[in-house]
């Protein structure tokens, strides 16, 4: 499993920056983000190398952080692979509440990280049909 960082911020210019810059000060490297809005609250999520320290510093600068398991797939970058294993995860009653993707690492291929609240099936599932699941350890 992957421990990812949901940030609460305010949908207003600078905002992002100003976790950005916060992680950037503390040397935490950022491997991947996604980021969702809505009218007035954007949930920024993070996967960076250091996420329990990364939280204690958010916090601790005042914004409101949450440590999230998710799935990391490490994927081939070919057509049709990310269809072929989200119809695994169908085929296992697995519901994938969000995703997005990871491709900067240095020559390996790229991650899709998603959240699910079959955490551990869904792992199972995807490593018995050969699909590469991807550790903290190994980003």
């Amino acid at each position: 499993m992957i421990r990812q960082l949901s940030v609460f911020v305010e949908n207003k210019p600078g905002s992002l920056m100003d976790v950005t810059s916060r992680l950037t000060e503390a040397h935490i490297n950022i491997r991947a983000v996604a980021s969702f809005d809505t009218p007035e609250f954007g949930i920024l999520r993070l996967v960076v190398d250091k996420p329990a320290e990364a939280k204690g510093c958010l916090t601790e600068k005042g914004f409101v952080v949450r440590l999230h398991d998710v799935i990391g797939a490490e994927l081939e970058d070919k057509k049709g692979n990310l269809n072929q294993m989200l119809a695994i995860l169908a085929e296992g009653r697995i519901n994938v509440n969000y995703i997005y993707s990871f491709v900067i690492r240095e020559g390996k291929a790229p991650v899709l990280v998603f959240s699910t609240d079959d955490y551990e099936r869904a792992a199972q599932i995807l490593k018995d049909a050969g699909v590469k699941i991807v550790e903290e350890s190994d980003l």
